[in-house]
């Protein structure tokens, strides 16, 4: 079960339209306190722009949501903003959409597409990842096993991630695996090896995955 739906990490885009630049700042955040540091760093550092506009969602179940049009007319900044993460069903994330004003004025229509457009070719970059809850295993295995193990990962449909390899005298395969699929991925490995492996379960953790 996904718990929720975010970004991995910070990134920057830019678009122009009618001669005004508008720079889309994408950011993770925990919390308010976050927001309100990034949002701080992002106007000191582009203190000559004409406005800096918006949006963030926190909470798993996505319930805080806040907006601001930062001086555009009322509702063509903030809230376009703010469905465009909606619609994407992300939270844990702020949109900072900075506008340098080339002069020539888009009318409200225009800036409701104008915002809704930067932040939606922004997040077309960014690393999409999904919050689920998965058991951490390690799997321990001598080194003429890698290459059935390889191909095992390779074709297996099995939720399974691999998150880290350890070599010493033998190899050790950390592995998250969705919660479901435990014991028939526990069974499938045991019969491909006859049981010539150590399979620890190391409990349950929350792991952020990349969806896209």
């Amino acid at each position: 079960m996904v718990n929720y739906y975010s970004i991995e990490a910070p990134l920057i885009h830019e678009i122009e339209i009618k001669k005004s630049r508008f720079l889309t700042y994408l950011i993770p955040i925990e919390s308010e306190a976050d927001f309100q540091e990034e949002l701080a760093a992002i106007r000191k550092e582009h203190y000559k722009a004409t406005h800096h506009c918006q949006a963030f969602i926190l909470g798993d179940d996505s319930m805080i949501q806040r907006m601001s049009d930062d001086g555009e007319p009322a509702g063509t900044a903030g809230v376009p903003m703010l469905e465009v993460l909606k619609q994407e069903n992300l939270t844990y994330v702020m949109a900072v959409v900075v506008r340098y004003f080339g002069g020539v004025k888009l009318g409200s229509g225009g800036l409701i597409r104008a915002y809704s457009n930067a932040v939606s070719e922004a997040l077309k970059e960014a690393t999409i990842i999904k919050n689920i809850n998965q058991m951490m295993v390690n799997v321990e295995l001598r080194y003429d096993q890698m290459d059935s193990f390889t191909y095992y990962m390779s074709q297996t449909e099995l939720p399974i991630t691999l998150k880290d390899t350890v070599y010493t005298d033998t190899v050790t395969f950390n592995l998250a695996i969705n919660l479901e699929a435990v014991t028939e991925v526990h069974d499938e490995l045991t019969n491909r090896f006859s049981g010539q492996l150590s399979w620890t379960e190391l409990g349950e953790q929350t792991v952020n995955l990349p969806v896209r």
